[in-house]
């Protein structure tokens, strides 16, 4: 028997949250819009009808116990979780109004880059290759726009003072905050829109994850970011929004300082405040 949880319609946006971009705001345009998203994989359900709006230039912390079904809801964003075998999506999601399910797979994952859980750099590929990768998968052969972008990338994910007299050595060479950061470098490499995070610093040490908690602050600035974290801390700190999940549904969705402190949901209290999960 499973239990009955009510949900919530998305928030209304709003232009002055925590700052955020440019000039403080985060903007009041949406720009990943999920309308009653269902994800399967066989006869099991993980994500339950959910409906939620992104908007640009903020970061939306998903959070929920183990198994809600919030890394499979940030992989159906960029389509990563239909290459799971046996999995189908029944709802829309949308970037900039346009549904990512008719769009090309490959020019989607341009545009909504992943950092995942462990850090993934390609053993046998130094830094430099590393970040230039998705660059010549492209078709981009230019090495002085190579170098260029190689550069800023890691410029942006705050590495390149790091390696940069180390570039054409292994990927792999680094410690895991780095090769976590590497990641990011080669993601943003391809100029993505949306950056989605799943869990990026779990399995780092504390000043890794201070460097990538800052690293994620300044890249809203240009970037809209999705992350999942376990961590109500990390949360708190990086965060515009806040989801919480349970269950495979969407429990309760605001803004973070309200999921933190006035939880509309007896659900999210008991979660943000240690009493399960």
């Amino acid at each position: 028997m499973t239990e009955e949880i009510e949900t919530t319609e998305p928030p209304a946006m709003k232009t002055e949250i925590h700052s955020t971009g440019g000039d403080g705001r985060i903007s009041d345009r949406v720009k990943i819009s999920a309308e009653h998203v269902s994800a399967y994989f066989g006869k099991t359900q993980a994500v339950k009808d959910v409906s939620l709006n992104i908007p640009e230039h903020a970061v939306v912390a998903i959070i929920g116990p183990s198994g809600c079904g919030k890394s499979t809801f940030l992989r159906s964003i960029n389509r990563m979780h239909e290459l799971i075998p046996d999995s189908r999506l029944t709802g829309k999601i949308a970037l900039d109004g346009e549904d990512v399910y008719k769009m090309d797979a490959v020019l989607l994952r341009k545009k909504i880059g992943m950092v995942f859980q462990k850090a993934n750099p390609f053993p046998t590929m130094s830094i430099y290759d590393n970040v230039a990768a998705g660059l010549r998968m492209g078709g981009m052969h230019d090495r002085k726009k190579i170098s260029e972008i190689v550069e800023r990338s890691l410029q942006q994910a705050a590495l390149w003072s790091e390696v940069k007299d180390l570039l054409y050595k292994s990927g792999a060479s680094l410690s895991g905050g780095q090769q976590q950061r590497l990641c990011i470098a080669r993601a943003l490499a391809v100029n993505p829109e949306v950056l989605l995070m799943d869990e990026p610093a779990s399995a780092l040490d504390p000043i890794s994850t201070a460097k990538v908690e800052d690293l994620i602050y300044e890249l809203k600035k240009t970037y809209t970011i999705a992350i999942v974290t376990h961590n109500m801390q990390q949360a708190a700190r990086v965060s515009d929004y806040t989801a919480f999940f349970y269950m495979g549904e969407l429990i309760e969705y605001d803004e973070t300082r309200k999921i933190f402190t006035m939880p509309s949901k007896k659900q999210t209290e008991d979660y943000v405040t240690g009493r399960f999960g």
